[in-house]
């Protein structure tokens, strides 16, 4: 495979040492390497699969690594583990990488940081090598194999186990670790007189299987298309000319459970990147207004791009702090949504580096999620509604947060779903959780409440 050249390993480690060393976002560290290297589009696959593949299985790599190395994982310098984890991960799971390929290609680019490791390296592989099947053995029957074998912090399988059990717990650790759905969202407003959303999707969903891109409708969301096969979406004419944008089925249910009326005033007070927002705008066909804040400068830059991109109007994005009251949006708008900062414990899929967060960066969590719900509150007029959601589906950063909201504003109540429960097979009550098991989707929380 032409993913064996010297080059590709290279830029892939110089990507998950900016990650482990320099704690960069994978994202941005494989966009910054991946702009600047003279890699044609396989050989960028490639980095990308064996980033992404090595974050996503760090813990168990490790687990295997210490089975056969003297010296363990955590006191080897950092050029030596990164080395190791990415010859474990090709001699694991990498199906396209000959053994030899492998640990040659690690021992060449260990003499390029580290002349003086290279027999170590070479040793560890091949023993790994040599001993696959007992070097891969874990038996899933306690939370410390769960945590090793899935890449997770144990506090987070902990968690897990004590609030959906450990059965539960493994299907939803086993569903994050599959690779995730693509699905685009297709722009209402760009539909002609006349013209049907069922024509317009008709025609795009054309237009991809045309590009041999293998392309589904969804049922109850129209629209949803679900994609496989699409590599770079932003090049892409439809998305150029604004047709489409790229979000998540989940993402997608926040704006439809919202359903804002036309001609409505919307905050969306924690907005970036801006799907919630700009499908918001869409579902308002171009008109009304939605206020898009967030606390960064160059994400506001950023969304006002995204809205010229569809062609939206209606959309303006302000900096604001949604922690801090803004006394002129007092009882000013029909509906506000809180997409609240959160562990993110339903998108893991997307972002691995999730999995390694410690108990600490999420236990103030639940607290600022009620602030911004009772400033939320403030911004409401009488008969308004707002929708809080979260990527994450731990019950302290959901509905404990709401069941408080909701006890200490006596002037709120929980507001009837419309034509989504039928979707998800729901009840009437205005509470929808996805676990990362069910319906193809990312975990989410998504509750919608009224002001009476």
């Amino acid at each position: 495979m032409k993913g064996d050249n010297m080059s590709a390993r290279y830029i892939a480690y110089k990507i998950l040492f900016d990650i482990e060393v320099n704690g960069n976002y994978s994202n941005m560290a494989l966009n910054k390497f991946l702009n600047e290297a003279d890699l044609d589009d396989q050989d960028k696959g490639f980095v990308t699969e064996l980033v992404y593949g090595i974050l996503e299985r760090k813990r168990y790599l490790d687990y295997m690594i210490n089975k056969v190395s003297k010296i363990k994982v955590r006191k080897m310098q950092h050029s030596v583990r990164l080395v190791l984890r990415m010859g474990t991960y090709q001699l694991v799971h990498l199906d396209g990488v000959a053994d030899y390929a492998a640990i040659n290609e690690s021992v060449n680019l260990i003499k390029k940081l580290d002349k003086r490791s290279a027999s170590f390296v070479n040793a560890v592989l091949r023993n790994i090598s040599r001993s696959l099947d007992d070097i891969k053995s874990i038996r899933l029957n306690t939370v410390d194999n769960l945590a090793i074998y899935y890449s997770y912090e144990k506090w987070i399988v902990e968690g897990l186990v004590k609030e959906y059990g450990f059965e539960r717990t493994e299907a939803i650790l086993s569903a994050l670790s599959q690779k995730p759905s693509i699905y685009l969202r297709v722009n209402r407003t760009k539909l002609r007189p006349e013209q049907s959303m069922d024509d317009l999707l008709g025609k795009i969903v054309e237009d991809l299987r045309g590009q041999g891109l293998e392309t589904s409708r969804i049922d109850g969301i129209e629209e949803a298309i679900k994609v496989k096969g699409l590599k770079s979406i932003d090049k892409h004419p439809l998305f150029r000319e604004g047709y489409v944008s790229v979000q998540d089925l989940s993402s997608m249910l926040v704006a439809r459970i919202m359903d804002p009326k036309r001609e409505s005033r919307v905050l969306d007070l924690c907005a970036a990147p801006g799907g919630k927002s700009t499908h918001i705008g869409e579902l308002m066909e171009n008109t009304g207004q939605v206020i898009s804040q967030d606390i960064f400068d160059h994400k506001i830059k950023l969304m006002n791009t995204y809205a010229r991109r569809l062609g939206l109007k209606n959309m303006e994005a302000r900096l604001g702090d949604a922690l801090v009251l803004n006394e002129g949006y007092i009882g000013k708008f029909d509906y506000v949504l809180c997409d609240v900062p959160c562990s993110g414990m339903g998108i893991v899929r997307r972002k691995p580096e999730i999995k390694y967060k410690k108990e600490e960066e999420v236990l103030d969590l639940p607290g600022l999620q009620y602030q911004i719900l009772e400033n939320a509150s403030a911004y409401l007029r009488e008969g308004g509604q707002i929708i809080y959601s979260t990527c994450t589906i731990f019950r302290q950063e959901n509905m404990d947060v709401v069941d408080k909201f909701l006890a200490n504003h006596k002037d709120f109540s929980l507001d009837k779903l419309g034509s989504i429960k039928e979707l998800l097979g729901l009840g009437d009550k205005a509470i929808v959780k996805i676990l990362p098991d069910q319906y193809e989707m990312d975990g989410f929380f998504i509750c919608r409440m009224k002001k009476i």
